[in-house]
């Protein structure tokens, strides 16, 4: 084959399990012998409506097959892949069609008369018509030449200055995050993932779906998170592969059926996406499960820091070691390592490691330094070599495994006419871990409703994106170079 990306992973594991099942949804199953077929078929049909190397296809919807078909069609073609985030609002959207540039836009066929993002050509991607399309379609192989070093997908990230943007990651770069998650997590090839995380995200897709798809096992997607129904998924198909965010964990053991619900099967627990409390740890281990946890970041593929079952209650609190292909340090300003216990930034480097950002070769080089990528983000580490993330330089908020980046929300509070001056912080939050707080400047003889200013941002930023509280005040904490102190703000006002 002279495809070494994404694209060859059905053939090649057709001709080696092609009855296995890879794929469960709503009750109809798809082997890799068919999935290796559908995928040829979309990327025929995808072809003849003029996509070509470096084309970018976009795919906004729920967990689906078809999500799975056009990553691995799109990787046949030498093509780019672009999921969206189905949360974000029709302007959010259009702003990464546009930025990205997509020309094709795969989406669920309920869409359709709805609002979508700009493209050339919009398609079904269930249903009668999609099911036609690749009917229609040759399943003649096809065998594009596509390198590990070619763009496989671009996955937007929020980022401070208050636009995505779009990291590139290579064949390559998911190629050995997968490994990774092969290596530190012994994945089997009967492994049974439930996929309820969304696939746009990079840990549904990246640290749970792709490794159990490249080991031969089944991935069993689910369109929405439901505590209930996960409980049954897990007895029912005998789930032995997780991934979820605290959040999602947490509700489970808030349903009626936690404590007789039947959870024999299952061996490997991701948690991710935001710090797990204690609390929940210690429920997980009541029933005899303990979590994997770390660390990583969509530029990353994500995985960067890993902490096995082994020493989670040893080093709890730690984000682990790094992968086993991955280089990670802590360092200070000038890249020197910190001492044990100083803290200092994260910085990592490997062949997960993206390339850049999309369009963006200022910001791309701004976040290198001598090949290592500079996280952003503060930790310490012990003299075992775990690392414990601290803070985040970057002022995100994590709510409930979405990242929130208070500059994107503070720009469109700023855009109401009674709002002088904002700032947004993250404050406590029982069910999703923390949410945002808007800290309000009314304009001079103004004095506007903060309910109203937060439902001004309906429709203009995705639901988890805005504040669930506001606070009129009379100015906000300031240097003498005007300078936000939001650290000051946070003890003012954190805690209302």
């Amino acid at each position: 084959m002279r495809n070494e990306g994404l694209g060859s992973w059905p053939a090649r594991r057709a001709r080696k399990t092609p009855h296995r099942t890879a794929l469960i949804h709503e009750g109809s199953t798809c082997t890799y012998a068919a999935l290796h077929e559908r995928t040829t078929r979309l990327a025929h049909a995808l072809r003849g409506l003029g996509v070509r190397r470096g084309d970018r296809v976009g795919y906004l919807g729920p967990n689906h097959p078809s999500f799975l078909e056009a990553l691995f069609a799109c990787g046949l073609l030498g093509a780019v892949f672009v999921p969206l985030n189905t949360r974000l609002s029709t302007p959010e959207l259009t702003y990464q069609t546009r930025d990205s540039g997509v020309s094709v836009l795969l989406h669920p066929a309920a869409a359709a008369g709805g609002s979508l993002p700009e493209a050339r050509l919009a398609l079904a991607a269930d249903g009668p018509a999609y099911e036609e399309l690749l009917a229609g379609a040759s399943d003649a192989p096809l065998d594009e030449p596509v390198g590990p070093d070619d763009v496989a997908l671009i996955m937007y990230t929020s980022g401070t200055t208050g636009r995505p943007k779009g990291a590139m990651l290579t064949h390559a770069n998911l190629t050995w995050n997968a490994v990774n998650v092969l290596v530190d997590q012994d994945l089997l090839a009967d492994e049974v993932a439930l996929v309820t995380a969304p696939l746009f995200h990079t840990a549904g897709l990246n640290m749970l779906t792709l490794p159990t798809l490249l080991k031969g096992g089944t991935c069993v997607l689910v369109g929405a998170f439901d505590p209930a129904r996960t409980l049954e998924d897990i007895a029912r198909h005998r789930v032995t592969f997780m991934f979820g965010v605290p959040t999602m964990f947490d509700q489970l053991t808030r349903q009626a059926g936690w404590a007789d619900a039947d959870l024999s099967s299952l061996r490997l627990l991701n948690c991710g996406g935001a710090p797990v409390p204690t609390p929940l740890i210690a429920a997980y281990q009541r029933r005899g499960l303990t979590f994997l946890q770390g660390y990583g970041m969509t530029e990353a593929s994500p995985g960067v820091l890993f902490l096995d079952a082994e020493h989670a209650v040893s080093k709890a609190g730690s984000a682990g070691v790094p992968h086993f292909f991955s280089d990670v340090r802590v360092v200070r300003p000038d890249l020197s390592p910190v001492d044990v216990g100083e803290t200092g930034e994260v910085v990592v480097r490997g062949p997960h490691v993206m390339p850049g950002y999309w369009g963006l070769p200022e910001q791309s080089a701004a976040a290198f330094t001598d090949g290592w990528f500079r996280s952003g983000d503060a930790a310490r580490i012990d003299a075992d070599g775990y690392v414990t993330v601290v803070d985040r330089f970057k002022d995100m908020i994590i709510s409930g495994g979405e990242n929130i980046y208070p500059a994107e929300v503070e720009d469109a509070l700023l855009a109401h006419p009674d709002v002088a001056e904002c700032a947004v912080i993250g404050v406590p939050d029982e069910k999703w871990g923390e949410v945002g707080r808007a800290v309000l400047v009314p304009r001079a003889g103004r004095s506007p409703d903060p309910a109203e200013v937060l439902a001004s941002l309906d429709g203009r930023l995705a639901r988890y994106k805005i504040p669930k509280s506001a606070v009129l005040v009379p100015d906000l904490p300031r240097t003498a170079s005007g300078k936000l102190v939001k650290s000051r703000v946070r003890e003012r006002y954190g805690t209302l």
